[in-house]
């Protein structure tokens, strides 16, 4: 994913615009269909020093402006922040002009960025205030830990946070029903972490470097809190029916392109600085944001290029609704499916034979993965989605069609391994884990072929195996095919597990591939934070180690140092900036490389100039 390379002032222009567009619509009826039980919307956002660095163009800043626009009014909403410290400047309240007005003037607080960054401590203290109904959190971060060193020796103390944020506290959330979205903003957070948390919670995770990918995150989180009835856009095309009340147009276009227009079924053309009475219609760099009260039955187009993730909200006393769909699916689970309509809150029973129900799983490229038609059964609609193939981020699209009648609802997915697997060269096995919550050792059975050879997994906890491995030759990458004997609910089947590349000492690091999962992922991460000074025992390490530890490598250290400049005392910096030992050894390998360096300078023009021409 590229960088949107923009100043910071430029985009956070752009942001403050984006965000004016969004409230004037917000101001109005919102975007998200009245529910029963509105939940509490509780946004965290990083403000650690790391964030200055790995959120160059301010998308927290922006992403806080976005958020704030598109909450409906009425709900509950807070915001917290974090660094060294969590802090609160806007409290939990009902969402409204003024509660709007306060957020949007956070925005200066959200620069003054603290040393360290406490995600533990900001996730436990949002979650705590009583809820209203349900409670998503909204985490914007690096997802780096970094504590204070005064809170232990690193990087022990930053693991043994870290692991208590997934194994206890996501656990104990998860069971009171708190969601955690989590959003990265950079390549180099702890993507792991970000995922593992959001896959625990039942949340939707994200990496967000460009306005373009934010907005799609936000939208993606928006419509799983608060899930809209659309009607389907084909290209520029769309059937508004005659329950619908008014419907709502967020258009995707590009910066430099020509300025759309809205065709009514009758003929009539609108703009932007000629729109329907009553109506609002927000144009923006890269979308417009039109709502159109009371609209007219029949075909609406539109004219003008506009992107593939543009949407029509409807609002209309039929809507559509669905059980609980899942933010994460599994590789080679299929997804049980109920749906069913209803007018004014009653379920419709009358006409529902001539409704076509159906899904369809789309990768991010808009390829359909799998699809299915829903059948009717006393007026609910009830399938199975197939097993997705691939991992990665997907949409499940739900599709309501009959005549003169058209609704969807769109809901982003996760798709993960139901196992995740590991090579781990130096302990010569594989590790293995469940990364599907119904799958343990008294239900699942794991083997794998390599070259050949038959190998067993055993079982070292609850959800979690070892597979060793024979002895490989490192200079030869050979396909491991892992097998899982799965029991459920009385059905045993064989699910095989994507290729797991065994190379060791391959530079592309092939063995640490998407097999991994989320929980593997995580644990390396947290083990490989500090790889140059790592024992890899699985000991935390204290000052005096590090210090020795480094010390041994300062040879190695003050050459790259040498060669990489200025970059590589930044790198240095990132990782040891705050142990005044540590920077003492680095000057004094300096100094010895330098004089070392003046000595062979100087023995060689010493050989040069005794030098004696030979004699002939």
């Amino acid at each position: 994913m590229a960088w949107w390379m923009v100043g910071r002032r430029g985009w956070r222009v752009r942001g403050l615009l984006v965000a004016a567009g969004l409230l004037c619509l917000a101001a109005g009826p919102s975007l998200a269909q009245e529910v029963e039980e509105q939940p509490d919307v509780r946004v965290i956002i990083d403000v650690s020093g790391s964030m200055k660095e790995n959120d160059p163009n301010q998308l927290g800043t922006s992403a806080l402006e976005l958020l704030v626009s598109l909450l409906p009014d009425g709900v509950s909403a807070g915001v917290w922040t974090f660094g060294e410290r969590v802090d609160n400047p806007l409290p939990l309240g009902r969402v409204d002009a003024e509660w709007r007005r306060r957020a949007l003037a956070l925005s200066p607080a959200l620069g003054e960025y603290q040393q360290f960054t406490d995600i533990e401590a900001a996730v436990r203290e949002a979650a705590t205030p009583d809820p209203n109904g349900g409670r998503h959190l909204v985490l914007l971060t690096d997802g780096m830990i970094d504590l204070p060193p005064a809170r232990g020796a690193k990087p022990g103390v930053d693991r043994a946070s870290r692991q208590t944020l997934l194994d206890d506290l996501a656990t104990r959330l998860a069971a009171e029903g708190v969601v955690v979205h989590g959003i990265a903003f950079s390549e180099e957070a702890d993507l792991a972490l970000v995922e593992r948390l959001s896959q625990i919670t039942a949340g939707l995770p994200a990496m967000v470097e460009t306005p373009e990918s934010l907005l799609g995150a936000f939208l993606d989180i928006f419509e799983r809190i608060f899930p809209t009835d659309q009607v389907p856009l084909d290209e520029g095309r769309f059937i508004i029916d005659p329950d619908v009340e008014s419907f709502s147009a967020l258009l995707f276009h590009d910066p430099d392109g020509e300025p759309l227009s809205l065709i009514a079924p009758d003929g009539t053309v609108y703009r932007a600085d000629d729109r329907p009475e009553g109506s609002h219609w927000q144009v923006e760099p890269r979308f417009d944001l039109i709502r159109i009260p009371e609209p007219q039955p029949g075909e609406w187009r539109l004219e003008g290029e506009v992107g593939d993730d543009s949407r029509i909200s409807v609002v209309a006393p039929l809507t559509l609704n669905t059980e609980s769909l899942p933010a994460t699916l599994y590789l080679g689970f299929p997804l049980p499916l109920e749906a069913w309509l209803e007018r004014e809150g009653e379920p419709l029973v009358e006409g529902v034979d001539e409704i076509v129900m159906s899904v369809q799983l789309y990768d991010p490229e808009g390829s359909v993965q799998a699809a299915v038609r829903l059948e009717e059964q006393e007026g609910r609609f009830v399938g199975v989605l197939p097993a997705p193939a691939l991992t990665g981020s997907a949409r499940l699209v739900l599709r309501a069609e009959g005549e003169d009648f058209h609704r969807q609802r769109i809901q982003a997915v996760n798709i993960l391994p139901a196992i995740g697997a590991r090579h781990e060269p130096r302990a010569g096995r594989v590790a293995l884990v469940a990364e599907h919550p119904r799958l343990d050792r008294d239900n699942t059975e794991l083997s794998g072929e390599l070259s050949g050879e038959t190998l067993a997994a055993e079982a070292v906890e609850e959800r979690r195996w070892h597979m060793p491995l024979p002895e490989l030759d490192d200079a030869i990458s050979r396909p491991l095919l892992i097998t899982a004997r799965i029991t459920l609910d009385g059905e045993t089947r064989e699910l095989r597990l994507p290729r797991l590349l065994l190379n060791p000492d391959a530079s592309t690091g092939l063995d640490l591939a998407d097999m991994a999962g989320p929980t593997l992922a995580a644990e390396r991460f947290g083990e490989d934070l500090d790889p140059d000074l790592d024992a890899g025992a699985g000991e935390d390490l204290n000052a005096a180690d590090r210090f020795v530890a480094l010390v041994n490598a300062l040879p190695r250290l003050a050459m790259e140092l040498w060669q990489e400049g200025r970059p590589g005392l930044e790198r240095l910096a990132e990782s040891h900036g705050r142990d005044p030992r540590l920077w003492a050894g680095v000057v004094l390998a300096v100094v010895l490389m330098l004089v070392l360096l003046l000595v062979r300078r100087r023995r060689r023009w010493r050989r040069v100039a005794r030098r004696e021409e030979p004699h002939v």
